[in-house]
């Protein structure tokens, strides 16, 4: 486990270095504080101290950016070839795969965390239900974990870092959208099962305040798939793509 932590920060300080991390942070932030107090839907227009508008915005926020941010974190150690220089120290392919998902993780979880400002000041203008705000950050945690399986995954099987986010965009679309579609054309246990496949639904179930062990199964399993199918393309490296 050791090896894995190492691995994410060093993934992480790559982020910084790199002003990846700067500018996701203040991006995200701007976008989201901009919907969530000046535009449309926002706080005031709601009229009540909630953080629903926030976690709207975040939601299909973050749906472009961990693309963006997990794009490059295979698919440039393939074209640069540091890849086989990593693989020649002492650490396995999961190793690799994890730390550079925790590292992912952490950069959104500290964008997550810039955000409790906003939090703070909505709760200063009036009552506000503590518990769904937690849920929804809760869920913005969970679903980053699966779009960054999904990215990982879309980085694993390129050099090129357009074609990762793009595919990691596509393969994220089916969730966030064309399974929701899907479900709503259907009924009986073929509607169910696209439901269930739908990731809006188990998302917007948390941030509601339900947590459903169905709904951890889902969000996790999509995390591990990803990262599971990442590790297996990494161990086919010596075939000649």
């Amino acid at each position: 486990m050791n090896k894995v932590w190492t691995i994410s920060k060093r993934e992480l300080r790559s982020f910084f270095d790199s002003l990846i991390a700067y500018i996701l942070i203040i991006v995200f932030l701007g976008l989201s504080g901009f919907f969530t107090w000046l535009y449309g839907s926002d706080v005031f227009f709601v009229g009540q101290a909630t953080l629903q508008p926030f976690f709207s915005i975040a939601y299909w926020t973050l749906f472009f950016f961990i693309p963006a941010l997990t794009m490059r974190m295979i698919s440039d150690e393939k074209k640069t070839g540091t890849i086989e220089l990593l693989f020649t120290k002492p650490i396995t392919d999961w190793q690799l795969v994890l730390g550079k998902f925790l590292a992912s993780l952490e950069l959104i979880a500290i964008a997550l965390l810039f955000s409790l400002p906003y939090y703070i000041s909505v709760w200063m203008i009036g009552p506000i239900d503590h518990g769904a705000v937690w849920c929804g950050y809760f869920g913005m945690i969970l679903m980053s974990m699966a779009l960054i399986g999904i990215g990982l995954f879309a980085s694993s099987i390129t050099s090129n870092q357009i074609v990762a986010f793009l595919l990691s965009l596509f393969i994220g679309v089916f969730f966030l959208i064309i399974f929701d579609v899907l479900a709503n054309s259907f009924t009986g246990v073929t509607g169910q099962f696209f439901s269930y496949l739908s990731l809006s639904n188990h998302y917007g179930s948390i941030s509601r305040g339900v947590i459903d062990s169905r709904d951890l199964i889902y969000f996790l399993s999509i995390a591990f798939f990803g990262l599971f199918l990442a590790q297996s393309v990494l161990s086919k490296r010596n075939i000649v793509e």
